[in-house]
């Protein structure tokens, strides 16, 4: 084959270079045809678009095409041309093919029917081959470019925080225990689950810093919510309170998503076909929308008033009942009809570190509700005072001596700060239209699962 220069197949399909000599590689979809003209689908990954080979079988053989069958992969050579079929702009009209890799019609599980997810769960190592999934894995790498980009652009500092430590953020003891046979480290050791107590180290000293990075949660939930490996996106910005934590949270992802329909549009487009009729419709409804501002008080009193309407919920609501998704979905889909940021919250059912009001009663907490999903956003601002934050962390059973450089940061020049955590599976959830969580990860890490 003559040695050309590759070109992506989404780049050959927007160029529209009609009569230029290209040369393409990828993997065979489909091949159709008779005696006289073949018709292959090519995909390389770059595109939900396969793009059409037409090869004359007189001049290349019927026994040379025999093997380019559904799963091959192939490099073409050959003139881009205005398609006259109906389904694509343009066509490939190969002069030269070469066979890289066959797949055994027999054996090769991706042939052109219908797979359920589930199914494609258990071939996880070829899903990403499947449109959907390319689809998927395309947005997921888009959105990680447009968090770095949000945050690059506003001044943050992309800090690592560590994914092995001796202190539970959450203070829930759902974490993986890191176990060696001559005790490595000296201490108990885990997996984390936040990054968010060494990011706040980092943000009083460079003033705003994100983490991005895996986290780790050893929960025994099976659902379509859950993984114990997931991804989290976390902000800190010193001198931030909750009402500028809150804008930062609503103008991230508004920005995100923006990213998404301007980047991956051709993606949404096939996964609203295919996935979810009303998502680009959603996405719209995101960025269109003031987020509202409603305390957690004033969302328990229109839930219960909606429940003295005659609405009905799963799970009881009362002050100080930690919300479930279908109370914050009522809110944002039923009640308001826009996104909701709730704040201030029972401390009770919040995590030490949250800033306390003075009712004494409730913390400057803050979750994003979104439509379909509930909370999509958790963030707080921290409490900077050392008293405060010592003795609220006894009172709820997080030993002092384990988070005492924590601590520290309230001992010497200590101010206000605030930041949120976004799960980076839950916000692909929404821009994707997917209902479980275990689709939008390439190799999910769920109880009794960890294959590949």
């Amino acid at each position: 084959m003559e040695a050309i220069k590759r070109t992506k197949i989404a780049d050959v399909l927007a160029s529209k270079a009609f009569g230029a000599t290209v040369h393409v590689k990828g993997w065979v979809r489909t091949r159709r045809g008779g005696k006289q003209v073949n018709f292959i689908a090519l995909n390389d990954g770059s595109t939900v678009h396969n793009v059409q080979i037409v090869v004359d079988v007189n001049t290349l053989g019927e026994e040379f095409l025999k093997p380019v069958t559904t799963g091959s992969c192939i490099g073409v050579n050959g003139i881009l041309v205005e398609s006259q079929g109906q389904g694509q702009d343009a066509e490939i009209q190969a002069k030269e093919i070469r066979i890289y890799g066959t797949a055994d019609p027999a054996a090769y599980p991706l042939q052109k029917k219908g797979h359920s997810f589930e199914f494609l769960r258990e071939i996880a190592h070829l899903r990403p081959r499947t449109n959907t999934f390319g689809a998927i894995f395309r947005i997921r790498h888009h959105m990680a470019i447009a968090i770095h980009t949000f945050f690059h652009d506003r001044g943050f500092f992309y800090f690592h925080t560590p994914i092995i430590t001796a202190s539970d953020c959450e203070g829930a003891g759902e974490m993986f225990q890191v176990v060696t046979a001559n005790d490595f480290f000296g201490k108990q050791a885990s997996l984390t689950v936040s990054g968010q107590l060494e990011g706040e180290l980092a943000a009083m000293a460079l003033g705003a810093i994100y983490t991005f990075g895996p986290t780790f949660r050893a929960e025994n939930s099976n659902t379509p919510r859950h993984l114990a490996e997931f991804w989290m996106i976390e902000p800190e910005v010193a001198f931030n309170e909750i009402a500028e934590n809150m804008q930062l949270a609503e103008d991230f992802i508004k920005y995100c998503i923006q990213w998404a329909l301007d980047h991956c549009l051709d993606d949404i487009r096939f996964l609203s076909q295919r996935v979810d009729k009303e998502l680009i419709e959603r996405l719209d409804f995101v960025l269109k929308q003031q987020f509202v501002r409603l305390s957690y008080t004033e969302g328990v009193k229109i839930l219960e008033e909606a429940v003295a309407k005659g609405h009905t919920f799963e799970y009881p609501i009362f002050w100080g009942a930690d919300l479930a998704s279908e109370h914050e979905r009522y809110l944002v889909e039923n009640h308001f009809k826009c996104p909701v940021i709730l704040t201030d919250y029972p401390k009770e059912i919040k995590s030490f570190y949250m800033k306390q009001n003075d009712d004494g009663k409730t913390v400057r907490a803050m979750d994003v509700l979104f439509p379909k999903i509930g909370e999509i956003i958790g963030g707080s601002q921290r409490e900077e005072d050392y008293t405060k934050l010592s003795e609220r962390a006894r009172e709820m059973g997080v030993p002092t001596k384990d988070i005492w450089w924590y601590l520290d940061t309230r001992r010497f020049g200590t101010a206000p700060h605030s930041g949120f955590g976004l799960g980076f599976e839950r916000l692909l959830l929404f821009v994707t239209g997917m209902a479980n969580i275990r689709d939008v990860i390439p190799f999910p890490r769920t109880p009794n699962n960890c294959e590949f």
